[in-house]
């Protein structure tokens, strides 16, 4: 068992509980990746309408919208919009993962008995909570990072077939909780794991833990409903206002079925992938860290114009950012796996059809989960346009470092990697194609 855990078993009849310890981040997020203006010229986040105009999936699908090119069925008895903006953006309901805990501005209308419900594909996250009129939208621009909106999802008494909604960008309400260390000090995406109540309360409120694909996979999911087989905190509340940390986890674990637990009925699946759930949590470090090195590097480019050295006093700051990136893309200190982990819908086979596949059929989106999430330890995010986006000066010392990972020790999974990159990676540098096979 992870040493994190201390648990206390007894017969069947007897409840089984796990006392949470708190696992330390590899690094402060806080003192790594310090706060920035947001609205620096370069930047011009929050006003970013004729500089910095956004280009992000949700202004690209409004546009379709607002030009007569797409509609979108309103259906009453299947979330409103929700299954027509599935189709919009190319999500499959099998990216969808639940979350119980009270930790969104809708945390009124969210409890165990009505999770709120994610979905996602590379570049947006939808959230839908039953009885909500308001759908949220967190949607990736190239250049500007991670754009908050949400969507007005009801009726109005007007025919069940009205096809021009509007989404509303939002920055303060969603910023609260999205300008964050834990997002790197931009507005940036996370997943936390909480100690939940009964009742879907943080029994500890901001005092959850963030995570990304390098945290113990014991120390997952806590507020989260998981379908899967491993160890993890998901499914479990802590009932106990005396013993706050103790989570009660007699029959929370290896769950194929939510059924008992909510109307899994209502819900587009009837799961919540533990595949899927550690895919977000890598796809949301990886975005993030390409954002900040973005903003800081097109800030410093700008300042530079003033002060011909403020280039080279960043390089020391461009080395550490774009090691710590590479190093991600790569899987350094990713959590181990232990025992082999299966999840239960059909994600594990619909999301490694999304990407590109060389001539012997390899795709960074295929899955281990035997010892690692994927098969080869290369983030498919780096066929993003945010990545295609960063500025030349960061992103040709980041593919050198890569390089120099994939070719400091030939072996026949770093081999794969450069084989597989070298065919479906545009515009690779030069040296990428030395000693290609």
């Amino acid at each position: 068992m992870n040493p994190t855990f201390k648990a206390l078993a007894g017969t069947a009849a007897v409840a089984l509980f796990v006392l949470v310890t708190r696992a330390a981040p590899p690094h402060d997020d806080a003192y790594d990746y310090p706060y920035i203006d947001m609205d620096h010229p370069a930047i011009d986040y929050s006003n970013a309408l004729l500089q910095h105009p956004v280009d992000d999936p949700v202004a690209r699908l409004q546009r379709r919208i607002d030009n007569g090119e797409l509609k979108l069925a309103f259906d009453p008895s299947h979330g409103g919009y929700l299954p027509a903006l599935l189709k919009a953006f190319q999500m499959n309901a099998d990216s969808q993962v639940l979350v119980f805990s009270k930790t969104s501005f809708q945390s009124s209308k969210i409890s165990p008995k009505a999770p709120r419900a994610l979905y996602f594909n590379d570049t947006v996250q939808m959230g839908f909570v039953h009885g909500s009129d308001v759908m949220e939208f967190a949607s990736l621009d190239p250049q500007q990072g991670v754009v908050f909106y949400t969507l007005d999802n009801k009726n109005d008494s007007k025919p069940a077939y009205f096809d021009r909604p509007s989404f509303f960008r939002r920055t303060d309400e969603c910023l609260a909780c999205h300008l964050i260390p834990g997002t790197l000090n931009i507005p940036g995406l996370m997943i936390s794991s909480v100690i939940p109540t009964p009742q879907g309360s943080p029994r500890f409120p901001g005092a959850g833990l963030i995570v990304d694909s390098r945290t113990p996979i014991a120390d997952r999911w806590g507020g989260w409903y998981v379908t899967g087989t491993t160890l993890h905190r998901g499914n479990a509340v802590a009932p106990y206002p005396d013993r706050p940390e103790m989570l009660e986890m007699r029959g929370t674990q290896n769950l194929t079925s939510l059924g008992n637990r909510f109307d899994a009925a209502t819900y587009l699946a009837p799961t919540s992938d533990i595949v899927a759930l550690m895919t977000l949590e890598h796809q949301v470090r990886a975005t993030n860290l390409i954002t900040r090195i973005n903003w800081e590097v097109r800030m410093v480019l700008a300042e530079n114009e003033q002060n011909e050295n403020r280039l080279a006093e960043f390089q020391p700051r461009l080395d550490f950012l774009t090691t710590e990136l590479a190093n991600y893309m790569l899987f350094a200190g990713e959590a181990k796996i232990y025992e082999p982990i299966a999840g239960v819908s059909t994600f594990t086979k619909t999301f490694p059809q999304q990407g590109p596949r060389d001539s012997q059929g390899r795709s960074l989106r295929d899955f281990d989960l035997t010892r690692r999430l994927f098969r080869y330890p290369l983030s498919f995010m780096i066929y993003s346009e945010a990545f295609d986006g960063l500025p030349d000066l960061a992103k040709q010392q980041i593919y050198r470092k890569l390089f120099n990972a994939l070719t400091r020790e030939s072996t026949t999974e770093n081999q794969a990697i450069l084989g597989l990159l070298r065919e479906t990676k545009p515009n690779l540098p030069p040296f990428w194609k030395v000693n290609a096979q």
